[in-house]
């Protein structure tokens, strides 16, 4: 599919993204009110405004749907039909005036994510996914990678807010990583980390500490551009568990060296 021919939801939930991405923009350049939620868990008054704003107007998008968003979830799972939405992925990035953040919102419909956009307008790009229909950047079809060996691949990671709590197992991550891949990248951004696998930047991401709003619209963009998610073993994916991201092609080679992790 050469053109981007998408449903009405979708259509509205971009017209929606053009609203926030307003905001977003308009205080990028402002100074930033921050606290901690946790040490190293921020949270900005964009990130409130943001997901005021996206609440209130996909509420028209998609009528009688729940909400689960990263500032207000009292769940942790999505149920029924479910926006999931990260108002700013990458918020210390956003704290730090470092441009790899975005906003990421995905539908949950019939036990699945059914569509989603991550939109990053400071890197002036927007990537869009429907199931069944394909994915896109800035309108134009994406698909992932074919490289075919762990050790030609580029791998993306994350750290979890508990790093210091968890440093022996996030560098024991990092440490089989860098020895099988040609490189790991940590860019800030899990959602972004899906994005550029979806458009073949990167040919695999790893994560061991995610939250759906992170990856849920990730997922269906690294799927319908012909990428594999799932578990860290290779089962299939399940919220709140360790996720791989790839495409497809180093899939059970990245299953194979994350299981060195887990054996020792």
């Amino acid at each position: 599919m050469d053109s981007m021919e998408v449903s009405e939801r979708v259509q509205d939930l971009l017209s929606v993204l053009d609203g926030s991405d307003e905001i977003f923009l308009s205080r990028w350049d402002r100074p930033r009110t921050i606290r901690h939620k946790g040490t190293r868990d921020l949270v900005t008054d964009t990130d409130l405004a943001i997901e005021a704003y996206l609440k209130e107007h996909l509420r028209d998008v998609v009528p009688g749907a729940n909400f689960m968003a990263e500032e207000s979830a009292k769940e942790t799972l999505p149920s029924g039909t479910c926006w999931i939405i990260d108002p700013v992925d990458g918020t210390t990035n956003f704290a730090h005036h470092f441009g790899d953040t975005a906003t990421s919102v995905a539908l949950w419909e019939n036990g699945k994510v059914v569509f989603g956009a991550v939109s990053a307008p400071v890197r002036g790009e927007r990537y869009v996914a429907e199931r069944g229909r394909g994915a896109w950047l800035n309108g134009r079809p994406i698909h992932v990678s074919d490289v075919s060996s762990c050790s030609d691949a580029l791998v993306a990671t994350g750290f979890p807010y508990s790093v210091h709590e968890d440093m022996d197992e996030v560098l024991g991550n990092m440490r089989i990583l860098l020895d099988a891949t040609v490189g790991v990248r940590r860019c800030g951004s899990a959602a972004l980390d899906m994005c550029f696998v979806a458009c073949g930047s990167f040919d695999a991401y790893f994560e061991g500490w995610i939250k759906p709003w992170d990856i849920a619209a990730g997922w269906v963009l690294v799927e319908e551009a012909g990428g594999r998610v799932s578990g860290r073993s290779g089962a299939p994916y399940q919220f709140h568990t360790p996720i791989l991201a790839s495409n497809r092609a180093v899939h059970e080679d990245m299953v194979r060296v994350l299981a060195l992790n887990t054996e020792r």
